[in-house]
This record gives structure tokens, sequence and C-alpha cells, in this order.
């Protein structure tokens, strides 16, 4: 990689994390905005659909005074109309960095490769980057030091719960995944595996569970259904954490699958808190990879 890019959370030293937290946490308290992309143009490659990623990204280079580009796949064509290489090596010649909205993290790694400007994982399907430092700042609004905090994940062994294990274990937290067989993640990870949701959120001081279909997977959904039968984040379910447990979901939520709707509007949930930071957490990565201190 010519550029430092940011294609998980592990690119960072804990010392690294540490300090890109602190500073989202310094710039959302000052409603901070700043020069550090002045002069330059931020391309925002979307093969897949976005809500809070796409909004996030867009005004943190704003806020940062950058011009973000949004570029879909329909128009770029990104490894269909054009060989990922190609594409890298144009957006080079026109701009200060790249975030790409990926379904295969091989296509970040090719842009990585072949681009001299800093490239941001802005979701692949191996890796979440943004939403895991997002949340952890949460946790740290919610608890304060991380370490000894007890996290219960709910579902399926995915990209979200990849970067969430590699930013909780240097912060000290202890990550327990109720996964079904089957669906385990494909990399070691951090964390302890069981089967029952149940033993996963006693004691717990937070639950967090995300989709159980991701974008890409729809063909898998009424297969999936049936397998996490039993893995619905309920009020019940979460009434088996701690009195003071937090709830988070990285949205959006498919009501009645993974997540009810109470649990979700629960007084304390903290999904919405997840993305406002995640503006924060886009800001500080970018300020970070431009070498701003």
């Amino acid at each position: 990689m010519q550029a430092r890019d940011l294609l998980d959370v592990d690119d960072l030293t804990p010392e690294e994390l540490r300090q890109l937290l602190a500073d989202a946490h310094r710039m959302k308290a000052s409603g901070y905005r700043g020069q550090e992309l002045a002069g330059t143009t931020w391309a925002l490659i979307f093969e897949k659909p976005s809500l809070r990623t796409r909004a996030t990204l867009d005004i943190a280079v704003y806020e940062l005074g950058g011009h973000p580009l949004y570029l879909d796949q329909k128009g770029v064509g990104l490894g269909q109309r054009e060989p990922v290489r190609d594409v890298a090596k144009n957006l080079e010649r026109w701009v200060g960095g790249i975030a790409a909205r990926v379904y295969r993290h091989r296509t970040l790694e090719e842009l990585a490769e072949h681009a001299d400007v800093p490239v941001v994982n802005a979701l692949s399907d191996r890796a979440h980057p943004l939403q895991a430092l997002a949340d952890a700042m949460t946790l740290e609004e919610a608890f304060g030091d991380l370490k000894g905090l007890r996290v219960a994940w709910v579902g399926d062994g995915n990209n979200v719960l990849a970067s969430l294990a590699k930013v909780l274990a240097p912060l000290g937290a202890e990550l327990v995944a109720a996964i079904p067989e089957g669906y385990e993640p494909e990399e070691e990870l951090p964390l302890e595996v069981v089967r029952d949701p149940r033993q996963a959120v006693q004691g717990a001081d937070a639950v967090y569970t995300d989709v159980w279909t991701s974008m890409g997977q729809e063909e898998e959904a009424e297969r999936r259904r049936r397998d996490f039968a039993g893995f619905t984040v309920d009020l019940a379910l979460f009434e088996e954490a701690k009195p003071t447990a937090a709830f988070l979901h990285c949205l959006p939520a498919h009501y009645g699958e993974e997540v009810t709707e109470e649990v979700v509007y629960h007084p304390r949930s903290r999904v919405f808190d997840q993305a406002e930071n995640r503006l924060h957490a886009a800001k500080a990565a970018l300020r970070f990879l431009v070498g701003a201190r």
C-alpha cells in the first residue's frame, strides 16, 4: 500500500485506536469543523445502498473542508465496466482519497494496492471499521473505560462482528457471541462463541445484534430465518442482561427478525447514538489518515 489506508481496525495500533477515539469525542463535544481536507476531493464509491455511511462520510468530508464526490456502481461499474485497478489509477490523479462501500473485501484491497491515495473501507463483506469505531465511541460514552466490560453479540458472525471484536479487544472489553452453528466468523477473532443467546446475554453490560441477512445474501433469507430461530433480541432476552445494560444495533433493523421494535426504542437503547457517532468516527478517521493531530 503506497498510502495509509483503513481497511479494518487492525490497521491501527492500540495507541492509534485510542488517539482516534479521543479525537472523535473531542470533535463531537466541540462541534468541530476544520480545514484538514481543504482543496481536496474525496471519492465516495458505493456498490451498495446506504443511509448512515453515505450521509456521514459526505458530511465528514465537507465539515473538514473537502468536497465529497459520490460515485455509484451504476455509473462507475467497478470491476465490471472497468477493472478495479484502472478505476484506482484514474481516481488517484483527481482525488485526495477514496472511501468505498463494496461487496467483496478484495475490491478494497485492489483499490488500496493501485491508488496512491488513502483508501477507507466504508463496508465490505469482511469488515466495517467505521461502524466499529462508532460502536466503541458509543460504549465509552455509556460506560467510560471499557476495560472489563462484557459485550454480548447475538446473531450472525458477520463483518460488523469481526471489526467490533478487533476494536474491543485492545480496549480491554470482553466479547461473547451467540452464533448458530455454521455462521461463525471466517477468521479467528478475540471473542468467545456460544450457541445459546441467553448464555451470552446474562450479566452483559451491552447487547448487540445485526440483521440476519445482509445485502447480497437475499437468496439465503428464508434459510437464515429458520437457522436463526430463537436468536431474536426481544424484551425478555434483553432483560437477561444487567439492569444497566445498553442495546446496540448498527441499523437498518428488520423488526420481528433479529430484534423487536420495543428493544430498539427502549430507554437504554443506544442505536441512534451509534448512528450519530458514525459522523464523528468518520471525521476522526479522515483526520488521522491525512496526518492531522
